[in-house]
């Protein structure tokens, strides 16, 4: 099991530096990565908010070795073709240490609505399938030609990524919503959230282990490739019985309302070992 921060660039953290300054702490003391949360608005008291893609930056130019990514970017609120263009770009920048966390995304002090986003759920589910789509057929480096709620007239994003066969993507599912989960088996990862038990986190990779099998689809072959199970836990908590239930990353989380001292003290303390 790997180890990571996980982190609201929320409030005091909404400044890019001070996250670099975490990310550079976090790699020296032995965490293996730090992800970050992706909103342009979010519920009270929380105002100021940092852009996650450039955090992100700032946290790749301090660090050399551990895993960056958002956690997660609402496709359906971006443009494919710009977010494809931003991932290959922090990509090179680190060096081929980013995946991209993608999810529904939600509406938490209006960030969707206030802007006149789309707020169905299920229309956010067929924009974030065909984000995806469009997105990885970018990254491929060939031209595109692509038609439907996004459109493409056959362009060419170069360079591609350094990582291949593509920069990982994990995909959120909220726990206990199967239909998340089957997306997410055609990729990279699982990020489940509202997990509580880690005999869930194993019935997960049940369900995963056999919609990969199905599905037969992916780079070489998917039932076989490497598969990644992200849960998150508080500080303190032991992530072994998590780790024995098929879980591959533990994002230690702090909440919208993290403050630098909260994040020292986990930085003081070290990544847990399980």
């Amino acid at each position: 099991m790997r180890h990571a921060l996980f982190i609201a660039p929320f409030g005091a953290l909404a400044d890019p530096r001070r996250c670099a300054e975490v990310a550079a702490r976090a790699e020296a003391g032995g965490w293996d990565g730090v992800f970050v949360w992706d909103h342009m608005l979010y519920a009270p008291p929380v105002e100021a908010i940092a852009d996650p893609w450039v955090t992100m930056a700032a946290m790749a130019c301090a660090t050399e070795r551990i895993r960056l990514g958002p956690m997660v970017t609402p496709v359906a609120r971006r443009r494919p073709w710009k977010l494809a263009r931003e991932a290959v770009t922090l990509d090179h920048l680190c060096g081929g240490r980013l995946v991209l966390g993608a999810g529904l995304g939600g509406d938490p002090g209006r960030e969707l609505s206030a802007f006149g986003e789309e707020i169905d759920a299920r229309a956010r589910a067929r924009l974030l399938d065909e984000g995806l789509d469009l997105v990885v057929a970018l990254w491929e480096g060939e031209r595109v030609e692509h038609r439907g709620a996004f459109r493409a007239d056959g362009v060419r994003v170069l360079p591609r990524p350094v990582q291949r066969p593509r920069i990982p993507i994990w995909l959120a599912a909220r726990w206990p919503h199967r239909a998340p989960v089957r997306r997410a088996a055609r990729y990279d990862g699982l990020f489940p959230i509202g997990l509580t038990r880690p005999d869930q986190a194993a019935e997960l990779v049940e369900v995963v282990a056999t919609h990969r099998r199905e599905a037969g689809v992916g780079p070489a072959d998917l039932a076989d490739a490497p598969f990644d199970l992200a849960v998150t836990g508080r500080v303190g908590v032991d992530p072994a019985p998590w780790a024995a239930a098929g879980a591959t990353w533990w994002l230690v989380g702090f909440g919208a309302e993290v403050t630098p001292a909260d994040v020292a003290a986990a930085l003081d303390e070290g990544p847990p070992r399980a």
